[in-house]
């Protein structure tokens, strides 16, 4: 970022030649006025002058240098300062700016997919009555929670005109409920309990990924806030659409995860260890340069870096940056907004 000129230094330094010029003319005239009314002035006095008043315009003209020069460092100077930003450590906390150091790094190429979690089938059980009778009671609701062997109701026989109990063959939710009192139970589903402790993860693989993807690889699984890593257990074609679903089935007993969720995956196609790599989240640019914020003690200051390769959190550093070098992976974003504010304080 260049520096301007104050108003006040940018003015004398425009009039300053006028003025010069101004006084060497008015000088001039009143030499001549006396040359017509005197004795003509001897040729040493009018070279003594003359020279007099060259050293004066080379004194000035050598000061101008020196102040134009004087500038220039100020500028550069200026700009470097407007590439790092000085943060007290109790500050950083506060604000959340995390560092971490730069080291090697195991990377992993993948192929991106889509999909949603389903329920598992083989968990989902339909309930219905025995014998043909009246529901006398209905426990449970639509949502409601239950275990193997709770009654989800009671029936009255039409034959025999004894109650039996209808329950629960597995833990899970109830989804649907067809059962209310007063109503004749036949052999329709009076209740649909699933269990969501495990579901499946449907993912398209189009033609273009087929080739990259296959049973048996790691998947890492974003839903929501929720990572998680998984294995295709299945790659089932489709008679009717333009891809294949790879199946993956994911561990839900601690209930994160949802049915009909939307979800992406990274098919993992391979591995390969590079020698420096830096977190993506911790990439910024500036002045048209990617790089990431160093830090030196409380100063954190910007590093151009030449990157190479990548996979979902890493970026291989080529050059820019050495092993053990902080640098900041969390809420760099907060530095960079602090130079361009610096910056724009400058330009005007």
């Amino acid at each position: 970022m260049k520096s301007h000129l104050t108003l006040a230094m940018f003015i004398a330094a425009w009039l300053m030649p006028m003025q010069v010029m101004a006084a060497n003319e008015q000088e001039h005239a009143h030499v001549h006025a006396k040359e017509q009314a005197v004795k003509p002035q001897s040729d040493a006095k009018k070279n003594e002058e003359h020279e007099k008043h060259g050293e004066n315009e080379e004194h000035e003209e050598h000061e101008e240098h020196n102040e134009h020069e004087g500038h220039d460092e100020n500028d550069e100077h200026e700009h470097n300062e407007t590439l790092s930003s000085r943060i007290s450590d109790d500050m950083a906390t506060a604000v959340n700016i995390v560092t971490d150091r730069a080291d090697s790094q195991l990377l992993r190429q993948h192929q991106v997919v889509y999909g949603k979690l389903s329920a598992d089938p083989n968990r989902i059980s339909h309930v219905n009555a025995r014998f043909p009778g009246l529901l006398t009671s209905v426990k449970f609701s639509l949502g409601d929670s239950v275990k193997a062997g709770d009654v989800l109701a009671v029936v009255e026989s039409n034959e025999s005109l004894n109650t039996y109990a209808i329950k629960a063959p597995i833990d899970g939710v109830v989804i649907q409920r067809s059962a209310n009192v007063g109503e004749i139970a036949q052999q329709q589903t009076l209740f649909s309990i699933a269990d969501f402790g495990s579901l499946w993860a449907d993912f398209r693989v189009y033609p273009s990924q087929q080739v990259a993807v296959a049973t048996g690889q790691t998947v890492v699984i974003m839903a929501a806030d929720t990572e998680i890593n998984g294995v295709i257990a299945h790659i089932i074609p489709s008679l009717t659409q333009p891809y294949q679903l790879a199946r993956v089935k994911l561990d839900n007993r601690d209930g994160k995860l949802s049915s009909g969720q939307l979800i992406e995956g990274a098919v993992i196609s391979g591995e390969f260890n590079v020698e420096l790599a830096v977190k993506k989240s911790a990439i910024q640019i500036l002045d048209n340069k990617s790089g990431v914020f160093v830090k030196n003690n409380s100063e954190y200051a910007f590093t151009p870096l030449q990157l190479g390769r990548s996979d979902m959190d890493y970026v291989e550093v080529i050059a820019g940056l050495k092993p053990g070098q902080w640098y900041v992976t969390t809420n760099s974003y907060l530095l960079k907004a602090d130079i361009e504010k610096s910056e724009a304080e400058h330009a005007h």
